[in-house]
């Protein structure tokens, strides 16, 4: 039983070629130039080439309840903090908050 491997895109040239295990680009000359625009300053890459942003995770030292976005580690007490969840910067005051806290019901 033969296995066929669907061609893809190429995200930087969109010629179609069928991929060799995680080979991503057609060629190695396009391969350098993803690598070039990803590392230039002020070159914005083509949206294929950007990955999707990833979700921030909120910890919580056990010592000082200070929450930090993905800091591991307390910058006060040097303690390792416990994971709360996913979450992000409060739009009003800018502190770390967890999604579980927006979708809690029961008030704290």
């Amino acid at each position: 039983m033969a296995v066929t491997i669907p061609e893809r895109p190429c995200p930087i040239c969109r010629a179609s070629f069928i991929p060799a295990g995680r080979q991503r680009y057609c060629s190695h000359g396009c391969r350098q130039r993803a690598y070039r625009w990803r590392r230039a300053e002020g070159v914005r890459a083509p949206a294929s080439l950007s990955r999707p942003a990833r979700a921030a995770s909120v910890y919580e030292c056990p010592e000082c309840s200070a929450r930090y976005l993905d800091e591991q580690r307390c910058a006060e007490c040097n303690l390792f903090c416990r994971r709360i969840g996913v979450g992000g910067p409060c739009p009003h005051c800018d502190e770390p908050v967890a999604a579980a806290d927006l979708l809690d019901p029961t008030p704290s």
